[in-house]
């Protein structure tokens, strides 16, 4: 079920209705039926996956906590041990539906060039909707409780609750025990009708829906053209497609996350931040302090950090930075490109630590202002073209796709269409793209506000006159629904992060 779907239009307010009225015992109970009942609607064998899951985290928290209660010999080694049997299994799991038929294909690529038999047998399964998503979810919660750092959740109902949550379930954002858990422990005692609570998640709401349906599934019309017939276009038109990318990602990821934030509020829950306005960056690292925030900070706290973080040297540091994104370039898909596009941005910024001293000294010797506009907007802007260089990797079928992509933008100059009217040939006529930059323009403006004034859109439409919050909301409801991509003839898109 997906959130631009009349499904999920049927299925939200239904279930609103009666969490509203049902006796505050019964919310979670609820919540965690209809959250099962919202995965399921992909494929419901799946749901056992998910149930696996929770059980077996669940379970080890439970031993972990009764360990402590007992005081056992060699507590810290049973716990380990524990905690090491359950990051086996959920991960296990993970790596046979998602990277089973990728270290199979990769193997028989190696055997080939040894001239050995190949492996035959693949898995014929269907990646589950959101598996790293939630296996990440839970297993984080089931490190907090071995490091400590929360208490075990003992009631299964609200711990499978937790691990389900249908609003951020499926792509995010990432939640941790110490938010979201502690949140549903005081289920019973939200304070449903809170109009300002609800108007803010409503917005919310109302934006992603804008993010997706208007912008996002409309450049994606452009990007899929030009990257699925890349061979047929020069430069001009692949950079303005890896751009289109960009965008589309954003929006894409963006906008679930926004509408999954929204949903949560007004259940009465808070969600963490998961984006900050990325393409303001002015470094990759500030970038990945913005871009899927639940996921950096996950890897952060959970891998990095283990690993030593940078207090071991600096080339400890660089390696541990190595580690980190070519792991978060693998979780994101099975595939040699995401890999390399997770390299490339480890790449960045073990470069920027190494060549962090050069520069400061070129720029005292050239006196170079760095206090000024200037100096921020050329930050940002070629922060911005080392991530849509990225982009391209991300995007491709393939490594050699990838390669020869990019070899095309280096050796086939079309700077006339610009000029000529051929970029309205890319799949977006003149009317199609000029809404497109006018959406753009919105999402650029409220993002400045983001920016600058450090508030999202809903608080800063509730510091404005009503009519003006209500004319915002009104325009973006009516673009969803004269302009947004739906209806018999469109086919759509599933959001992006669906598949990791």
């Amino acid at each position: 079920m997906q959130f631009n779907s009349i499904d999920f239009m049927v299925f939200f307010p239904l279930v609103l209705a009666v969490y509203f009225v049902i006796p505050r015992k019964g919310r979670a109970a609820w919540l965690l039926a209809a959250s099962y009942y919202f995965y399921m609607s992909w494929n419901a064998t799946y749901a056992v996956l998910i149930g696996a899951s929770t059980v077996v985290t669940y379970v080890s928290g439970l031993l972990m906590g009764c360990f402590e209660e007992k005081k056992v010999r060699n507590l810290q080694g049973r716990k380990k041990l524990v905690m090491v049997l359950c990051i086996f299994f959920n991960l296990g799991i993970l790596a046979v539906f998602k990277y089973g038929n990728f270290a199979i294909d990769s193997v028989n690529k190696i055997l080939n060039v040894l001239h050995i038999s190949v492996i035959e047998r693949r898995f014929n399964l269907l990646l589950p909707v959101g598996i790293s998503f939630y296996t990440f979810q839970a297993l984080g919660y089931m490190i907090d409780v071995y490091r400590g750092d929360v208490e075990v959740e003992r009631n299964l109902l609200r711990y499978a609750l937790f691990v389900s949550f249908f609003p951020q379930l499926v792509a995010g954002p990432i939640e941790r025990s110490k938010n979201l858990l502690s949140q549903m422990k005081e289920i019973a005692e939200i304070k449903l009708w809170n109009a300002r609570r609800v108007a803010s998640g409503a917005i919310l709401m109302v934006w992603g829906f804008f993010l997706k349906m208007v912008l996002a599934d409309r450049v994606a019309i452009l990007v899929d053209n030009v990257f699925d017939n890349y061979r047929m276009y020069g430069s001009t038109e692949l950079i303005l497609a890896a751009i289109g990318f960009s965008l589309q990602i954003y929006c894409d990821f963006a906008s679930y996350s926004t509408i999954a934030t929204g949903a949560a509020r007004i259940l009465g829950f808070d969600l963490m931040e998961n984006f900050n306005t990325p393409y303001f960056a002015r470094s990759i690292r500030d970038f990945w302090g913005r871009w899927h925030i639940s996921l950096s900070t996950w890897f952060k706290d959970y891998l990095y950090i283990p690993l030593g973080g940078n207090r071991k040297g600096a080339f400890r540091k660089a390696v541990n930075i190595m580690i980190v994104f070519l792991t978060s370039g693998l979780w994101h898909g099975a595939g040699w490109s995401f890999v390399v596009w997770g390299g490339i941005h480890g790449f960045y910024q073990v470069a920027a630590d190494v060549l962090k001293k050069p520069r400061e000294r070129w720029r005292e010797k050239l006196s170079v202002r760095t206090d000024c506009l200037s100096w921020k907007l050329s930050q940002m802007l070629v922060t911005y073209g080392l991530v849509v260089f990225a982009w391209i990797f991300f995007r491709s079928d393939s490594l050699p796709d990838a390669l020869r992509y990019i070899g095309r933008i280096a050796t086939r100059p079309t700077p006339w269409l610009l000029f000529n009217g051929g970029i309205y040939e890319l799949g977006l006529d003149r009317v199609e793209m000029n809404l497109l930059v006018v959406s753009a323009v919105m999402l650029l403006a409220v993002d400045l506000i983001r920016y600058l004034k450090k508030q999202t859109l809903d608080a800063f439409l509730f510091e404005q006159n009503l009519w003006f919050e209500w004319a915002v909301v009104i325009g973006l409801i009516v673009m969803i629904f004269v302009y947004g991509e739906y209806g018999p003839s469109f086919d759509p898109q599933q959001f992006i992060y669906f598949q990791f």
